[in-house]
C-alpha cells in the first residue's frame, strides 16, 4: 500500500511541478514581452503592455520573475533596465508586511538570496538602479531582518574583482544612506551600533584607496580614474556614518582621525588638481572628491557642534590660509571657495558657540571653550584682513560678470535669493560680510569707514579698476546699512556725494550709478529722512529714462518699490511724480523682454497703484489697454500671470466703481484663472479668486456677465467637499473657502433678487454638502453667509434654506457642535424667529415630524439651550438679536414659554445692560445699537471704502437690531402679553421674575 501510495505521490508532484515550471516559464516570457511592448514609443503598444504589468503587480511570483529577467545579461538593456524599475517601485509599495497585497515571506527571502548575487551587472544604469533597489529593501529590512547584507558586502569589497569591487561599494553607499536616514530612536540606535562595527574597516578601504590614487596621479599613471572613483564612492559611506553614525561629543576616535585626515587630504588634492589640469576629466573628479571632503566638514559642524570644537582652530586656519592669503592662488575653485566660506560663516553663526550674557551662569563649558577658540582666532588684525579680502576681492565684478552685464542685462539683475548663499559664490561671501560684521562690528566698522573715505572723492570714469573697488565698497556699505546706523550721516552723505554721482552720465559710470541707487534702497528703511524724499524721486525719475542702461534702470524701478513700500511713505509727497513715475515704468515694463523681469517691474507698478490708491485713475489708460496683450504673452509663463493678477487687484481696488471699463478684460481672466478644470489652476486660482473678490466689491451694479461667472462656484465649492473628515483633507484651503464665500457674501449684496433666484439651488446643495465635513472656522464662515441671505431676504431666505436650516436646527438641539458654532446657529434660528414668526412655528412642527418629537418639548429644548448659550454669544448685536427674538415669545400661550417666563425677562435685561447707556442730557437709558438718522449724516458715503461696504451698510440699517429698541420692544411685547392672558395672569408670570432683575427692569424703562 506504502508503495502505491509513493508512486502516486510521486507523478502527482511531478505533474504539479511541470504545470508549476511552464506557468512559469509562460509568465517570464509573457513578462519579458510586455517589458519590451513598455519600452516602445508606439501608444498601441505601449499601452497595453503598462496596463498588463500593472495587473501582475500584485501576483505572486512575479518580482521572482522580474529579478530573473534583470539578471540574464543576455536580455536587451532597456527591457532588463525596465524590469529593475518595476521591481524598486514595487518595494515600495508591496513590501513591507502590513501592506495590501504584501510580498510573500517566502519569497521575499529567496529575492534577498538572488539580490546578494547581483553584483556582477555590467551596465552603469541597471548597476544604480539595482543599488538603489537594495537600499530601499535595508531601510525596511537590515540589519534585523536581513542580517547577512552588510558582511556579504564586506567581503565582495575585498575581493580583487574590480567589477565586483565597484557594484558592491555602489551598493554599501545606498544601503548606508537609506538607513541614515531613518529618525526613530531605535533605528538610530541600531545604525550607531552598524557605524561603530563598520567605520574602521571603511576609513581604512578610502586611505588605502587614497593613497593608490595619489600614487597613480603623481606618475599619471592609468587606472586613476577608477581609484578615485572608489574614493568617491567610499567618502559618501563614511559622510553618513560620521554623520548620523555617532551622538554629539561621543565621536568614535577613528572619527576624529577621519576628520582630521580630511584637513590633510585637501591640502594634497587641491595640489593634485593643479598637476591634473591638463585632463579635464580628471579634474572634474579631483574637484567632486574635494567637494564631497568640504560637505563632510559642514556636516560635522551642524550636526555635531560640540564635537567639532576640536576642529575649530584647524578649519579657521584651513579657510583663511587658502581663501584670504596667496597660499590658495590657482588651488581654488569657486564651489570649493563657498563651502569653505560657509564653513567659516557656520562657525561664527553656531549657537552652540554663542555666550548668552542674560544666562552666563548657565553656559555650557563646551560652549565657552568653543567661543574662547574663536576669539582667539578673530584678532583685530586678522579682521580687518578678511575685510578687506572679501571687499577688494570677492566684492569685485568680474569680467564674467560684466560680459553678463552687456549681454544679457535682465538676467544680470535677477536676485539670488533664499539659500542661493549655500551654492553661489556672491550671495555666499555677502552673507559671510553680514555675519563677520554683525559678530565684530565694533572692530570692522572703523576698517569700513575708512574704505568708504578712500574712495568716495571723484573718480577717475576711465579708470575701471577704481570704479570697481569704489563699487565693491559702496556694496558693503549697503549690506551693512543696519550695523552702520550709528556711524554714517546718511542724509549729509546723499545730498553731498552720492546725489552728484548718479548725474555723472558716463558709460563706464553706469556701474556707480547703479551701485548708489542700489545703496539708497537698502537705507530707505534705516535712515533717509522723509524730508528727503521728494529729493529722492527726482533722483530717481532720471535713471528711469530709456536712454539710461536697462540694469540702472530696473535698480532705480526696485528703489522706487522700495520707498513706496516703505512705512513712511507719504502719498501727497509722491503725487507731483506720480504720473511720470507711472508713464517711466510702464515703458519699462513693455521694453524688457524675459518673463521673469516684466514680472518684477510689474509688482513695482502694483506698489504703485496700491499706495497711491484712487490717485492712480487718471493714469492707468495705457495700462488698461497693455495688460490684455501681456496676458496673452504669459500664456505659458504662469508666474507673469500670477504678477497680472495681482496688478489687476490693485488696479480695481483704485479704480473704484470705474472697474467696470475694466470688465471684457477682467471677466475672461477670472474665468480662467478658477476653472478648475485646467491645468494651472493651481498657481492662478488663488489670485484670480481675490480679483474675483474685489471686482465684485467694487462694481457698481450686477451685469449679466459678473453673474455668468458663479457658475464656477459649485465646481470650487465642490473642491473642498474632498476635506477634512477622516482621512481625507481639504483640498480648497481654509483661505481659499474663505474667499469663495466672501465672494457669494458679495453677490448676495450686489444683486440679492437676481443672484438668489439664478443661484439659490445650487448654493443650498454646495453648503449643505459642505457644512457637514468642515470644522469649526469652515462652518462658522458658511453660517455667515446663511445670516447674511437671511438678513437680506428674511421671508425667501428661510424657505429657500430649509434643508440647511433642519441642519442646523437638529445641531443645535443635540448640542454636538462647539460652542462657538451653537452660538452662531442659535443666532440664526433667532432671526428666523422674529423676521419670519409663521414659518418658525411651521419649521418647527416639521422638524417634530422627522424627529419623532411633540414641538412643545422640543421649543423647551431650544429654550434651555438659548438661556444656556446666551453667554457664548459674544457680540452686542447678536446678544441684542436673540434678546428681540425671545421676547417675541412673550405673546405666545404656550407651556414653554410661560413657565420660562422669567428666564425670559433675566435674558433681556441682562442684555439691556450690555447695549444700553445713560443719555448725558436727560439720564434715561438708550439703546445704542439703534442708528439714528443724524448718525446717517456722520456715517456719509464718503467715509466708506467700497461699494460693498455701502451695500452692507444700507442693509445693515435695516436689520431690526438696529431700527428696534430692545426696551420698547420689550415694554411692548409685556403689554401685549398683559392683554393676552389677563391681569391675574400676568401677575403670576410676573412673580416668576427675580424681585432685583424687576427692579433692574422698572429703571430702564423709567
Amino acid at each position: 500500500m506504502n508503495i502505491y501510495l509513493s508512486i502516486y505521490l510521486s507523478i502527482y508532484l511531478s505533474i504539479y511541478l511541470s504545470i508549476y515550471l511552464s506557468l512559469f516559464i509562460f509568465i517570464y516570457l509573457s513578462s519579458q514581452m510586455f517589458l519590451q511592448g513598455a519600452c516602445s514609443q508606439n501608444a498601441d503598444i505601449l499601452k497595453p503592455a503598462v496596463h498588463q504589468l500593472k495587473q501582475w503587480e500584485t501576483s505572486p511570483g512575479f518580482y521572482t520573475i522580474l529579478s530573473t529577467i534583470f539578471q540574464n545579461h543576455d536580455i536587451d538593456f532597456n527591457v532588463r533596465w525596465l524590469a529593475v524599475l518595476y521591481f524598486k517601485n514595487g518595494i515600495e509599495r508591496y513590501w513591507r508586511r502590513n501592506a495590501p497585497n504584501a510580498i510573500a515571506e517566502e519569497e521575499k527571502d529567496a529575492l534577498k538570496k538572488r539580490l546578494v548575487d547581483s553584483f556582477n551587472e555590467p551596465v552603469p544604469q541597471v548597476a544604480t538602479q539595482l543599488a538603489v533597489l537594495i537600499g530601499k529593501i535595508a531601510r525596511m529590512d537590515c540589519p534585523r531582518y536581513w542580517p547577512e547584507l552588510i558582511p556579504t558586502l564586506l567581503q565582495v569589497v575585498r575581493c580583487n574583482d574590480r567589477l565586483l569591487q565597484e557594484r558592491s561599494l555602489l551598493v554599501l553607499h545606498h544601503v548606508i544612506k537609506s538607513l541614515a536616514s531613518k529618525r526613530l530612536m531605535a533605528d538610530r540606535k541600531l545604525f550607531e551600533e552598524v557605524s561603530d562595527n563598520l567605520f574602521s574597516f571603511v576609513l581604512n578601504l578610502w586611505n588605502t584607496h587614497m593613497e593608490t590614487f595619489l600614487q597613480l596621479a603623481s606618475k599619471y599613471e592609468e587606472g586613476m580614474l577608477e581609484a578615485i572613483e572608489r574614493c568617491i564612492l567610499i567618502l559618501k559611506v563614511l559622510r553618513k556614518l560620521v554623520c548620523f553614525g555617532f551622538r554629539d561629543q561621543q565621536l568614535h576616535s577613528d572619527a576624529i582621525l577621519f576628520i582630521n585626515l580630511v584637513f590633510t587630504r585637501l591640502e594634497t588634492l587641491l595640489e593634485c588638481r593643479r598637476s591634473l589640469w591638463g585632463n579635464r576629466q580628471m579634474v572634474d573628479k579631483c574637484e567632486k572628491l574635494i567637494l564631497l571632503m568640504s560637505k563632510v566638514l559642514l556636516d560635522v559642524l551642524e550636526v555635531h557642534p560640540f564635537s567639532f570644537i576640536q576642529f575649530i582652530p584647524t578649519a579657521l586656519q584651513f579657510v583663511a590660509r587658502y581663501n584670504f592669503t596667496e597660499t590658495g592662488k590657482g588651488l581654488l575653485f569657486p564651489h570649493f571657495i563657498v563651502n569653505c566660506l560657509n564653513l567659516l560663516k557656520g562657525i561664527i553663526h553656531s549657537d552652540s558657540y554663542k555666550i548668552d550674557s542674560r544666562k552666563a551662569d548657565k553656559v555650557n563649558p563646551a560652549t565657552v571653550e568653543a567661543h574662547k577658540l574663536k576669539m582667539e582666532f578673530f584678532t583685530p588684525s586678522t579682521l580687518t584682513e578678511i575685510c578687506h579680502h572679501l571687499i577688494n576681492r570677492y566684492f569685485l565684478l568680474s569680467s564674467d560678470d560684466l560680459q553678463a552685464w552687456e549681454s544679457d542685462p535682465e538676467t544680470f539683475c535677477q536676485d539670488e535669493g533664499g539659500d542661493s548663499y549655500k551654492f553661489s559664490l556672491k550671495p555666499c561671501t555677502e552673507v559671510l560680510f553680514l555675519s563677520l560684521f554683525k559678530c565684530f562690528h565694533n572692530t570692522l566698522s572703523p576698517v569700513l569707514l575708512a574704505m568708504v573715505r578712500n574712495v568716495q572723492g571723484p573718480c577717475d570714469v576711465e579708470d575701471m579698476a577704481a570704479i570697481l573697488r569704489k563699487d565693491a565698497v559702496y556694496n558693503a556699505v549697503g549690506l551693512a546699512s543696519f550695523d552702520l546706523f550709528d556711524d554714517i550721516d546718511f542724509d549729509q552723505w546723499f545730498t553731498s556725494h552720492l546725489i552728484p554721482e548718479l548725474q555723472n552720465k558716463h558709460t563706464n559710470y553706469r556701474i556707480m550709478r547703479r551701485r548708489v541707487i542700489w545703496l539708497v534702497s537698502q537705507w530707505i528703511g534705516v535712515k533717509l529722512s522723509v524730508t528727503l524724499r521728494p529729493t529722492l524721486y527726482e533722483a530717481i525719475l532720471p535713471l528711469l529714462q530709456d536712454d539710461e542702461d536697462l540694469v540702472v534702470r530696473l535698480e532705480a524701478a526696485n528703489t522706487l518699490r522700495t520707498a513706496v513700500d516703505d512705512f513712511e511713505f507719504n502719498t501727497e509727497q509722491f503725487l507731483p511724480y506720480l504720473s511720470p513715475s507711472f508713464s517711466l515704468l510702464f515703458q519699462l515694463l513693455r521694453e524688457v523682454k524675459e518673463c521673469d523681469t516684466k514680472m518684477h517691474v510689474l509688482y513695482v507698478i502694483s506698489f504703485v497703484i496700491e499706495r497711491v490708491g484712487c490717485q492712480i485713475r487718471p493714469y492707468a489708460d495705457q495700462l488698461i489697454l497693455y495688460l490684455p496683450l501681456l496676458w496673452e504673452h504669459a500664456s505659458d509663463h504662469n508666474m507673469l500671470r500670477c504678477a497680472i493678477l495681482t496688478t489687476l487687484i490693485r488696479l480695481v481696488k483704485g479704480l473704484g466703481t470705474n472697474c467696470n471699463t475694466l470688465y471684457n478684460f477682467l471677466i475672461p481672466v477670472i474665468r480662467l484663472s478658477t476653472d478648475v478644470t485646467q491645468q494651472f489652476h493651481v498657481y492662478l486660482k488663488e489670485d484670480g479668486l481675490d480679483l474675483w473678490l474685489e471686482t465684485l466689491h467694487n462694481s457698481p451694479v450686477l451685469t449679466p456677465d459678473l453673474l455668468e461667472l458663479f457658475t464656477a462656484m459649485p465646481a470650487l465649492l465642490g473642491m473642498s467637499q474632498m476635506s477634512v473628515t477622516g482621512k481625507r483633507m481639504l483640498e480648497l484651503g481654509t483661505e481659499n473657502l474663505k474667499v469663495c464665500l466672501k465672494i457669494i457674501e458679495a453677490y448676495v449684496l450686489l444683486g440679492p433678487k437676481e443672484f438668489m433666484q439664478r443661484f439659490s439651488n445650487e448654493l443650498v446643495l454646495s453648503l449643505s454638502n459642505l457644512i457637514t465635513d468642515l470644522r469649526t472656522e469652515g462652518i462658522l464662515m458658511i453660517l455667515r453667509v446663511v445670516e447674511l441671505v437671511f438678513q437680506s431676504f428674511p421671508l425667501e431666505g428661510p424657505q429657500v434654506f430649509k434643508p440647511l436650516l433642519s441642519h442646523i436646527f437638529r445641531t443645535t438641539i443635540e448640542n454636538s457642535e462647539f460652542v462657538t458654532v451653537i452660538a452662531m446657529q442659535i443666532c440664526i434660528l433667532c432671526r428666523v424667529l422674529l423676521q419670519n414668526n409663521e414659518f418658525f412655528w411651521s419649521f418647527l412642527e416639521q422638524v417634530s415630524a422627522e424627529t419623532d418629537k411633540e414641538s412643545i418639548p422640543l421649543l423647551g429644548l431650544l429654550l434651555d439651550l438659548w438661556f444656556e448659550k446666551i453667554d457664548s454669544i459674544t457680540q452686542p448685536e447678536r446678544r441684542k438679536l436673540a434678546a428681540l427674538a425671545i421676547s417675541s415669545l412673550l405673546t405666545v400661550n404656550l407651556s414653554p414659554v410661560t413657565s420660562r417666563f422669567g428666564n425670559i425677562i433675566n435674558l433681556c435685561v441682562e442684555v439691556l445692560h450690555d447695549i444700553c447707556r445713560a443719555d448725558c442730557d436727560t439720564g434715561s437709558q438708550t439703546d445704542c445699537l439703534v442708528i439714528e438718522e443724524d448718525e446717517e449724516v456722520l456715517n456719509s458715503d464718503d467715509d466708506l471704502d467700497t461699494e460693498h461696504d455701502k451695500r452692507k451698510h444700507m442693509l445693515t440699517r435695516q436689520d431690526p437690531v438696529h431700527v428696534y429698541s430692545l426696551k420698547e420692544f420689550l415694554l411692548s411685547q409685556l403689554k401685549l402679553c398683559q392683554q393676552l392672558h389677563g391681569n391675574i395672569m400676568f401677575n403670576e408670570l410676573m412673580s416668576q421674575v427675580d424681585p432685583e432683575i424687576l427692579k433692574q427692569l422698572q429703571e430702564f424703562t423709567s
